[in-house]
């Protein structure tokens, strides 16, 4: 019989400290009525405790023990301010703070926000993103295509320049070509001896064209200074 009037008095002591949680949806522009917000729940650390927000935007959670707890709202489309929440007892309301999700419930702010609890919608989720349409300036912007574009120019505008090139470059310009597909073509066979011997007799060629270019110059600069001598002596 002892143990029955305990155990009703510790259940009525109990009961005497919980605490009905209450508060409401404060509408706006982003969530203007309970039609566009659809069903929503407000939870007490991730579900020890939760109620459903009515019509008229209203929710109370009945039988809160006392202790510290992170209120959330979870909804399919908005997203809401999270708080802590102190209950102490019946008799004294909540210590409501600003609560950011993933910090620790011990570091909370000093600022107190009032009770019953104004839930404010902030942020709609976007569950449709749009296809991306076609952006020319965009294709433009890849090095792919502008290698392609270059290309195509220089194919379009090789005829005029090869039309104004005077004969003398035109003939090496065809020779240089020539030699570079007869190199391209033996390696292709798999005479690869061929083409090095190519390669290597057309870069002599070169070395030797430079050389003689150089030449007179050299000898026209020489009987220049020597002339310059002459002159001052006489």
């Amino acid at each position: 019989m002892k143990l029955q009037l305990l155990g009703i008095s510790a259940i009525l002591f109990s009961t005497c400290l919980c605490l009905d949680l209450t508060g409401h949806v404060q509408w706006n522009d982003i969530c203007p009525n309970y039609r566009v917000l659809g069903p929503a729940k407000v939870v007490l650390d991730a579900g020890k405790y939760s109620a459903r927000i009515t019509r008229n935007g209203n929710f109370s959670i009945p039988d809160v023990d006392p202790g510290i707890y992170a209120l959330s709202v979870t909804s399919h489309d908005y997203i809401f301010d999270q708080f802590r929440v102190d209950v102490v007892d019946s008799t004294s309301p909540p210590h409501v703070r600003s609560h950011i999700l993933g910090t620790p419930l011990i570091s909370a702010t000093s600022a107190f926000l009032r009770y019953p609890i104004v839930l404010v919608p902030r942020h709609k989720n976007n569950y449709f993103t749009p296809r991306e349409s076609f952006n020319l300036l965009g294709m433009f912007q890849n090095p792919m295509v502008m290698i392609m574009v270059l290309t195509g120019v220089m194919m379009l505008g090789m005829p005029y320049i090869m039309k104004h090139l005077d004969p003398q470059t035109l003939e090496e310009l065809k020779s240089q070509q020539g030699k570079i597909a007869s190199i391209h073509n033996s390696i292709q066979n798999g005479d690869v001896k061929s083409g090095l011997s190519a390669l290597l007799a057309a870069e002599e060629e070169s070395k030797a064209s430079v050389a003689s270019g150089r030449a007179p110059g050299n000898g026209t600069t020489i009987q220049q200074r020597k002339a310059g001598r002459g002159s001052r002596r006489r």
